[in-house]
């Protein structure tokens, strides 16, 4: 087990990476939190290895109810919170019933959105089964539902007691998943570590041929970076949390105008990044060289630089919606050199509409 700590005081909890023990996550919640019940929710597409998560979890004492959902996007929302919180009131849920998420970052951000506002707040155990919820959105304690106009619109800060990541699941995830989820990989490493981005460049072949010990590796740098901007600016206060939405303003606005359906997360990330970078090398903040490393690697990926053919207007409106946006003003975060970013509120609609 490698064991990384995300300090954050009271609400410090550790992420746990281990290949090949997924029983071993009862152990690892019983020792974090004083709970005798849990309710494991997951989705159809990883029923098995919930079914193996809610298992430990009666092995290590506590009584169980699963619940599984449909698999999709459209799962983020109020009417299936709603549906979640019937299944804690029906299990006599009280303030130390764990909820414990065991899918991608859908089942994440709904199972900790339910956890954050159900009895004003219920623990939470995260076992992200994509690599995108492992590098990505099981840190940190951003959980979330959509909201027709606008992804995560409505949610909530809530620190897991625990992430349990084993990255032996990531065999069996369809390959499309996968590239989906180094997208965020490769974000790390435009947006803070040029050396871990030159690293994925170098062991691109053994990485999309899902390496144990390479998988592992982009695993646990991507915790450790995220961990530590979580540590500086838990609730995106100071600015400085911000960049982890680097290529994102463009991606939500992708997947809201597509209707979460023409795209995986990590793809329209991909895109985003792309557009992000191109508008960066328009305002002369990054050489073309930037871009093209971006984007070869992301193609080596099998992932898109380029978004598809949605009208201008729709996709400014949806970035005018955007949660990031201020006072209807947009803001991106935009590369100044490989391996650092910064954000910027003066972006023109005009810019917007030429990198589109």
């Amino acid at each position: 087990m490698h064991t990384i700590h995300v300090n954050l005081g009271p609400r410090s909890y550790d992420i746990a990476i281990v290949s090949g023990d997924l029983t071993g996550v009862g152990t690892f919640a019983r020792r974090r939190v004083k709970s005798d019940k849990a309710l494991v929710i997951t989705d159809e597409n990883v029923k098995g290895q919930a079914e193996r998560v809610a298992e430990a979890m009666r092995a290590a004492g506590c009584a169980v109810h699963l619940a599984v959902r449909p698999a999709g996007e459209g799962q983020k929302s109020l009417a299936v919170a709603g549906e979640l919180y019937d299944r804690l009131v029906e299990f006599q849920a009280d303030r130390r019933t764990l909820v414990v998420a065991v899918g991608g970052g859908v089942i994440g951000d709904l199972a900790g959105f339910v956890a954050a506002t159900f009895n004003r707040g219920l623990p939470l155990l995260m076992v992200p089964t994509t690599l995108l919820a492992m590098v990505d959105s099981s840190v940190g304690g951003k959980v979330a539902v959509n909201h027709p106009r606008a992804k995560n619109l409505i949610g909530a800060f809530h620190q897991p007691v625990g992430v349990w990541i084993d990255t032996a699941v990531l065999d069996t995830l369809p390959d499309r998943e996968y590239r989906s989820g180094l997208a965020e990989v490769v974000k790390y490493g435009v947006i803070m570590d040029a050396d871990f981005f030159s690293y994925l460049e170098k062991h691109q072949e053994t990485i999309i041929g899902r390496d144990p010990e390479r998988v592992r590796h982009i695993v646990a740098r991507c915790c450790q970076l995220k961990a530590g901007i979580v540590e500086q600016d838990e609730r995106e206060e100071t600015g400085q949390r911000a960049i982890l939405n680097y290529g994102h303003t463009f991606a939500h606005a992708f997947e809201s105008v597509g209707r979460y359906g023409s795209w995986l997360h990590g793809e329209a990330v991909a895109a985003g990044m792309s557009c992000a970078a191109r508008l960066a090398q328009r305002r002369g903040l990054v050489p073309e060289d930037v871009t093209r490393r971006q984007n070869d690697l992301l193609r080596a990926f099998d992932l898109p630089i380029a978004p598809k053919r949605w009208p201008a207007d729709a996709l400014l409106a949806a970035m005018h919606n955007d949660k990031k946006a201020l006072a209807g003003q947009l803001r991106f975060i935009l590369p100044c050199k490989l391996g650092a970013v910064a954000m910027f509120d003066d972006v023109s609609e005009a810019e917007v509409r030429n990198v589109l």
